[in-house]
């Protein structure tokens, strides 16, 4: 089995990247930064027992990755895990540039990634999106980030109809303690996770391990498919 995971090189694309690879299959990882590819590679290599490989290529360029793809030829399974700042805040300070960043940086990459993929992903695989839990939340100042992430969630279904036999899905995590958190400092980082963890039902954040667990189901399970699977400690389960 051989698994391309576009962000892998860290967060939740680097723990599925080390699930999968642990598993036996072949894992290729990208990102953006050759110094945190590297350090990736050395992690996975550590606990492979498939063969590990990695390409620096931003998803955001499309042309780099059709290049990618064809480069590497067959493959079974596709995750995409980029993930992009800006977006949050309240609509009125919302602006033309950050909106269109926002698209920019999560569903263009999504979507044409998954398009770059098809003249290689074998018919019987799949693609799987990792988007985020703000497209269903209903909480002040995330309207844009529930906007993209909504987007992606919708596209899924029809998108399931359109490739098949190839299967299409998304993981919808929560909230998650990895280092998409980091700009806000590491006593309002741990504030927030303390006070997100007594709220939850669960009594505690998610680890990407959590959300890495639920990528590798539906890209094993060869019957599931059209689906958005929450991974997000029953936050949704709130009055």
């Amino acid at each position: 089995m051989r698994v391309v995971i576009v962000g892998g090189t860290s967060g939740i694309g680097l723990a599925a990247a080390a699930r999968l690879a642990a598993g036996g299959a072949e894992v290729v990882v990208t990102g953006r930064s050759e110094e945190r590819l590297r350090s990736a590679l050395k992690q996975l290599g550590d606990q492979a027992r498939g063969p590990v490989s990695g390409q620096v290529v931003d998803a955001r360029d499309t042309g780099a990755m059709r290049a990618l793809f064809e480069a590497l030829g067959t493959v079974d399974h596709v995750i995409v895990t980029v993930t992009g700042r800006g977006g949050a805040g309240p609509l009125s300070s919302l602006t033309g540039e950050g909106l269109t960043e926002a698209v920019r940086n999560k569903l263009v990459p999504h979507l044409l990634t998954a398009q770059a993929a098809l003249g290689v992903l074998n018919p019987e695989g799949s693609i799987t999106f990792v988007t985020a839990a703000s497209a269903g939340a209903a909480l002040p100042g995330i309207a844009t980030l529930a906007a993209v992430n909504g987007a992606i969630e919708a596209a899924v279904p029809g998108l399931a109809v359109e490739l098949a036999p190839i299967r299409v899905n998304a993981v919808s995590p929560g909230v998650i303690d990895t280092d998409w958190w980091s700009e806000i400092g590491d006593e309002a980082r741990a504030a927030f996770m303390e006070g997100a963890a007594e709220s939850l039902p669960v009594r505690r954040v998610g680890r990407p391990e959590d959300v890495a667990a639920t990528i590798e189901y539906v890209v094993r399970n060869a019957y599931t498919t059209g689906i958005v699977l929450t991974v997000d400690g029953g936050a949704r389960l709130k009055a």
